[in-house]
């Protein structure tokens, strides 16, 4: 089985080179990684709505339950990360907070961790990896929702380091 550590370095490899298609071989693994290449984003269309509806907040919305909510400005998202370790997808693929339906999370928010702790699962292509905090402190913030998407990157746990 590849090392996690090697697996992350070679889709890093593929984001930074912007490469579709990455394929090695030796003796004892393959690897063959695929990606899609960035689509277009098409500008959303915002329906017509009454002067009065136009004047409410928009942010009286209320935010998808997991979902961390955006400030407005950055400085004030920076000061709630402020001293806290971020833990994040090495992969692209669906987010799992328990081995099975039936079971506990992994973590949840003030839960204990060590670097060897596995903090969920993300299946990849019909794969099943569980990812490691790679940290040792205390959940204090979990972003994604059981069965989200999840990119390369991004961040699925804020902990606090001991």
């Amino acid at each position: 089985m590849i090392d996690l550590r090697k697996l992350k370095e070679l889709i890093r490899l593929m984001v930074n080179n912007e490469l579709t298609e990455l394929d090695l071989r030796d003796s004892e693994e393959q690897v063959t990684l695929r990606r899609q290449p960035p689509q277009p984003v098409a500008p959303a269309m915002m329906p017509m709505a009454a002067p009065a509806a136009m004047a409410a907040p928009a942010a009286a919305a209320a935010p998808s339950p997991g979902a961390a909510a955006a400030p407005p400005d950055g400085g004030a998202a920076a000061d709630d990360e402020a001293g806290l370790v971020r833990i994040e997808s090495p992969i692209v693929g669906t987010f799992y907070s328990a081995p099975n339906p039936d079971a506990a999370p992994f973590v949840s928010v003030g839960s204990r961790v060590s670097a060897e702790t596995t903090v969920c699962i993300i299946e990849a292509m019909k794969i099943f990896n569980e990812i490691k905090a790679e940290t040792s402190g205390t959940i204090e913030r979990v972003l994604v929702a059981n069965g989200d998407a999840v990119e390369f990157g991004q961040p699925m746990f804020l902990v606090r380091p001991d």
